[in-house]
């Protein structure tokens, strides 16, 4: 297929549109390069993808709806949509980003494939957008209506916006709601990354809500296994479903819109992820401990029942495997600068 990837020097997008050239596919990719956090990062995995032949990048934000149009034009069998403004913190302090590129940027790509529909468009959510619900293990179907940031508003908004356009122009498209997404090629602003940063330099790390947190953590070889299994499961028309839909199934009554979690089922303490990262490093951390960030929850736990039941696939990497591999990605990376 030919497929476009949002975000695609992006650390998931990266990731996705790898696997997709090693399946065989065409992959055009649109990144904006921007400055959140190093652009040498997004460069080099640029040019990892850049050496396959089937693969085509444009340095554009999603913003320039004219710039978008003239790579959308040329067409896709599938779409997906990894590109926004990520961080929940950063979202405190400029949340002006996330109007530009979560909501707008999401605008002028729902426009396009308004125009000229794909046969699928898997477009990327977060499990931020249950906020403060206390109902464990989240479900897709849990009532989703109280975010606690900004971020995650705008990705719930993004939810929304695919469905109206999934019931009025038929766009089958699937919203993934992703938990703590962690492996090599990482962002700088995650915990993983910071955490394996300040041991090797020997700066003490800093432990919100003195630790007493659990996170869905999902290795980001899973998450890109469960995409791709997912490209062929677009939600059907509700004139073309023959049989009911089952209670744990998100799938819209009135469109072909469905949400699907991609998570592991298996909270980690973060005392604990601490360890394995000191085991993976060989390195003890020095520990500042401190009060739980604004918009933090103390927990994410997502059911994964639907995303099995779709594809008969359950994300397998422990976390020891999952944070080794990026220590070891880490220390390679760092040796070729």
């Amino acid at each position: 297929m030919r497929i476009l990837v949002t975000g695609s020097a992006g650390f998931i997008g990266f990731h996705m549109a790898a696997r997709l050239l090693a399946d065989g596919h065409e992959v055009v990719g649109v990144d904006g390069f921007t400055h959140y956090y190093d652009p040498e990062l997004k460069r080099r995995r640029n040019a990892i993808l850049s050496q396959n032949p089937y693969f085509t990048s444009h340095a554009i934000l999603l913003e320039d709806a004219s710039a978008l149009k003239r790579v959308y034009d040329a067409g896709f069998d599938a779409v997906y949509h990894f590109a926004a403004q990520a961080g929940v913190r950063y979202s405190l302090e400029n949340p002006r980003a996330y109007v530009d590129a979560n909501l707008t940027g999401a605008f002028n790509l729902l426009e396009l494939m308004r125009e000229a529909p794909p046969k699928h468009a898997l477009m990327a959510s977060t499990s931020s957008v249950y906020g403060a619900n206390t109902k464990i293990p989240f479900h897709e179907t849990d009532r989703a209506d109280h975010p606690l940031t900004f971020y995650a508003a705008t990705k719930k908004a993004n939810e929304e916006m695919a469905h109206s356009y999934a019931h009025l122009f038929k766009i089958p498209v699937t919203m993934l709601r992703f938990f703590t997404v962690y492996g090599p090629w990482g962002r700088p602003d995650m915990a993983l990354f910071k955490f394996v940063d300040a041991m090797v330099e020997g700066r003490p790390i800093d432990v919100f809500n003195h630790g007493k947190m659990k996170r869905d953590f999902t290795f980001v070889g899973d998450l890109v296994e469960a995409m791709a299994l997912l490209i062929d499961k677009a939600p059907p028309a509700p004139d073309s479903r023959t049989s009911p839909t089952p209670d744990y199934d998100s799938l819209s009554p009135v469109a072909p819109w469905r949400i699907v979690n991609i998570g592991t089922e298996r909270p980690v303490g973060l005392m604990d992820f601490i360890e394995a990262i000191e085991t993976a490093t060989g390195l003890k951390a020095e520990r500042n401990y401190l009060e739980m960030q604004k918009g933090d929850v103390p927990l994410t736990f997502a059911s994964t029942r639907l995303l099995f039941e779709l594809t008969g696939y359950r994300p397998a990497t422990t976390l020891a495997e999952g944070v080794k591999a990026f220590v070891d990605w880490r220390r390679s990376y760092l040796t070729q600068q």
